[in-house]
């Protein structure tokens, strides 16, 4: 079995083998189905002091940088950023979630 998994910055493959993996991107760019871990086109890091607006289809929301999840936030929601700190930024999340958490910086519009 192969999973194909991505993630801002990252891409992953994993499987039974380096075979499995190579045979998995091979169906993904004959299906043209492009691949790519870039964000989404216009995305910007967060500005302390300014609201910003989500780009992401899907931003998680966490409790710390990599910590446990919160909620998602969806573009177009927005989020009031206070710091910016080694990747992720920290502010109040607005939309679903209402409430101060940490998400991945670079993906506000």
């Amino acid at each position: 079995m192969v999973n194909v998994g991505m993630r801002a910055g990252t891409f992953a493959v994993t499987g039974s083998g380096r075979r499995s993996a190579g045979l998995a991107l091979a169906c993904l760019a004959a299906l043209g189905i492009a691949v790519s871990a870039a964000a989404p086109a216009g995305a910007a890091n967060g500005r302390p002091g300014v609201r910003e607006t989500v780009c992401a289809d899907s931003l998680s929301v966490r409790t710390a940088p990599g910590g446990a999840w919160m909620g998602e936030l969806r573009k177009p929601q927005t989020f009031d950023v206070e710091k910016v700190q080694s990747g992720w930024a920290y502010g109040f999340a607005y939309g679903d979630i209402n409430r101060k958490g940490w998400v991945q910086d670079g993906w506000f519009c």
